[in-house]
């Protein structure tokens, strides 16, 4: 009976030991589970942590390392006033090709418009009857003398560069202009109409250099009928701002 009961007893203890390590067995298996899933959450929580800071940092804005080039800026005198005078030639009709020296002074009203005022001189030479007729003047010394007056309005377009090589560059541009003026020659004043063109260079801020052709039309009968004349002139000049 004694021997019964230290089994019962040995039996009661065993299955007791046994049950308390079954208990921390199956507490460390859910523990374990737990803290896994605890884990997983934070490092979830940290991941989109992460991706709302890099939605909210501004993009980094890139600064490339270029070479800027030095530009050079062009400079025009801004006065209104042009003074100057050229030489050339003068095609009277009937009366040959001549030399001819003329000045000239030109006011900006915008930087397209302008009124430009010339005055120039000139001697016809003989015509082609005078040539074959020996010793037949029709005009005399002073009344060869061909002078003329203008004023015009003239209109700039196509500004633009000359280039001399590759580090030389000149502003440039064409203008138009047409106006009245009068013509002195072989004794009489003569109401003229002139209409031309010109191309015009600047070296520098204050110097221009000019090369135009104007029309200088007027009535004459000094052939023995009235007829139109055109008498051309192409003139290089030279002119200074102030």
């Amino acid at each position: 009976m004694e021997s019964s009961n230290r089994l019962l007893l040995l039996a009661a203890t065993l299955c007791a030991c046994l049950a308390l390590s079954g208990c921390q067995t199956v507490k460390g298996w859910f523990g374990k589970g737990k803290k896994e899933e605890q884990q997983q959450t934070e490092q979830q929580a940290a991941a989109e942590e992460e991706a709302e800071d890099a939605d909210s940092t501004p993009p980094r804005v890139i600064d490339p390392n270029v070479a800027r080039r030095k530009i050079k800026t062009p400079k025009i005198d801004n006065e209104n006033w042009e003074l100057g005078g050229g030489v050339g030639f003068v095609s009277v009709e009937d009366f040959g090709t001549n030399p001819t020296y003329a000045g000239q002074i030109t006011y900006h009203v915008t930087e397209d418009f302008f009124f430009r005022a010339d005055l120039g001189q000139s001697t016809a030479g003989k015509t082609s009857f005078e040539t074959l007729g020996g010793n037949i003047e029709l005009l005399t010394g002073d009344e060869r003398r061909f002078t003329y007056y203008s004023l015009s309005l003239g209109y700039n377009f196509l500004p633009g560069e000359v280039f001399l090589g590759r580090d030389t560059a000149m502003n440039s541009g064409f203008y138009v202009m047409g106006g009245i003026g009068s013509v002195k020659f072989a004794g009489d004043n003569r109401l003229t109409l002139n209409f031309g063109a010109g191309f015009r260079v600047l070296p520098t801020d204050w110097l221009a250099i000019h090369l135009g052709v104007q029309d200088r039309v007027f009535d004459s009968d000094l052939l023995g009928e009235t007829k139109v004349t055109n008498n051309i002139e192409m003139l290089l000049s030279t002119t200074v701002f102030f």
